[in-house]
């Protein structure tokens, strides 16, 4: 079969990242860029091994993973192909990024803060489904301590304990970046990356800065409330769109950018918050040429990319471009969300001022926790993200197990590929406030759809965060909750 593209795939046998995802990560590049079309046939697992020279179960395995993760199809018969399901688009061309410039008394009153999730605050013989977060019993306490005691003499006596970089320490910058461009598909540099206090913080930054009393900002219509909480009370007007099995909808996001001039997209792609489901190769595609037709930002929110178990990760829309994307994400959910990392990516301009703005909340982050974590990225944090990375995995099949068994054919839910929560929805309709209610009657914290509407509508389902509990505490959690939820059904 004749193909009218020659191969752009340069391998690197020294990185970290193995030979097959680098041939993954080159033939998505080629599929965004226009150069390989939709329905392409790939050259035959012999012929490309020996271009490759590389083994032929290499290529199978990178042709697998293309399959996995639905940018290509295979036939066991004819070969394997790009999916016919991508949209056909012009190639990407690369420019210069633009800066995204934008108590109590008589007589004392505040402007009220809104509670956006319910605190999940720990209680003794109370248990919690969260909204997803980490164990923090398995945080490498002794390392982080060893670490975080060598970075203050060293900062110490390099006089750095005094004001620094509001963008964070560029030890911890320069190592985000490598694992970004390594391990996530990125090209980017120290300057592209500014350290937060958690991921909330990066979101929150965006809002101040990329929205202007007035504007629009689209969300999907079940999404993370903090984050659109925080456009909303910078003067945007929120737009819901739906979302299904496969992300947000394309089509109802181009009725909404049709009908309002929406600067802003909130979206989390890779683990859809709190419905967890991944979005679609040829939505990503979509998404990114709508955006950049429309002139729009998207603000991506990859919360908990480190933990996907069953094929590897889908690489971040950012990956694509950072023109008009501004990636964020977090090292508090991998390491302790105690140590409160995170960090925002865009282009150098837009960085510069989300750091301007820091000044004059925050004017820096600790740069000896910084120096630390930037010595654990490189020393000890793959081996420690392969043990919780196992653990999780026994803890998701586990309580997919136990809802299964309890709720029999009461509940519906999809085993998440990834994350640390799942979504579930009960088969017959039921009053939410009532099941929050009894659970609290089972000393059992939960969080129900209703908090994370934008519109106002909710699904009769529960955002079930499983990984900060042990096996024995998910399985008398799910207990609790199935007697709760009898409580309330009869």
């Amino acid at each position: 079969m004749l193909r009218p593209w020659s191969l752009q795939i340069q391998l690197r046998p020294q990185s970290q990242t193995p030979l097959y995802l680098q041939i993954v990560h080159s033939f998505i590049e080629e599929i965004r860029r226009g150069r390989i079309g939709a329905g392409t046939a790939l050259p035959g697992t012999r012929t490309l091994s020996e271009q490759l020279a590389v083994s032929r179960k290499t290529i199978i395995a990178a042709y697998d993973e293309l399959v996995a993760q639905g940018w290509a199809t295979s036939d066991s018969t004819r070969g394997t192909f790009v999916s016919p399901d991508l949209p056909s688009l012009p190639r990407w061309t690369s420019r210069a990024a633009p800066s995204l410039g934008v108590l109590g008394g008589d007589g004392f009153s505040w402007k009220k803060a809104p509670q956006v999730i319910p605190w999940a605050e720990r209680s003794e013989n109370y248990l919690i489904f969260d909204d997803g977060t980490p164990d923090p019993r398995l945080a490498p306490v002794e390392i982080i301590a060893r670490t975080y005691r060598r970075a203050l003499v060293r900062t110490a006596r390099r006089s750095e304990l005094g004001y620094g970089d509001p963008r964070g320490a560029f030890a911890l910058r320069q190592a985000i970046s490598t694992m970004l461009n390594s391990e996530r598909g990125l090209a980017t540099t120290a300057s592209n990356i500014c350290l937060t206090r958690g991921s909330q913080m990066a979101l929150y930054l965006c809002s101040v800065l990329l929205v202007r009393p007035g504007d629009y900002v689209a969300v999907e219509k079940l999404t993370y409330p903090p984050a659109r909480t925080a456009f909303a009370r910078t003067g945007a007007s929120i737009v819901s769109v739906a979302l299904d099995d496969g992300g947000i909808e394309l089509d109802d996001l181009e009725r909404a950018c049709d009908e309002f001039p929406v600067k802003v997209i909130y979206l989390t792609p890779h683990h859809q918050f709190p419905t967890t489901v991944s979005m679609r190769p040829e939505r990503r595609l979509r998404l990114l040429e709508l955006s950049k037709r429309k002139g729009i930002v998207v603000v991506e929110d990859d919360y908990d990319h480190e933990f996907h178990f069953d094929h590897q990760p889908l690489l971040p829309l950012a990956s694509a471009s950072l023109d008009r994307t501004v990636y964020v994400g977090s090292l508090s959910k991998l390491i302790s969300p105690s140590l409160r990392i995170g960090y925002l990516v865009s282009s150098p301009g837009f960085v510069d001022d989300v750091a301007n703005e820091i000044m004059l909340i925050d004017r820096q982050g600790s740069q000896t926790m910084e120096t630390a974590v930037a010595e654990l990225m490189s020393e000890h944090i793959s081996s420690y993200a392969r043990k919780v990375h196992g653990i999780y995995k026994a803890r998701r099949d586990h309580f997919a197990t136990v809802l299964t068994t309890v709720f029999a054919q009461e509940m519906s839910f999809t085993i998440p590929a990834g994350g640390l929560a799942f979504w579930v929805q009960f088969k017959t309709p039921l009053a939410l406030d009532e099941l929050v209610a009894a659970a609290y009657r089972e000393r059992l914290k939960i969080l129900p759809s209703d908090n994370f509407s934008s519109d106002g509508e909710a699904p009769y389902a529960l955002r079930l965060g499983y990984a900060s509990m042990n096996e024995g505490e998910l399985t008398e959690a799910v207990q609790r909750l199935h007697r709760a939820y009898k409580s309330v059904k009869r």
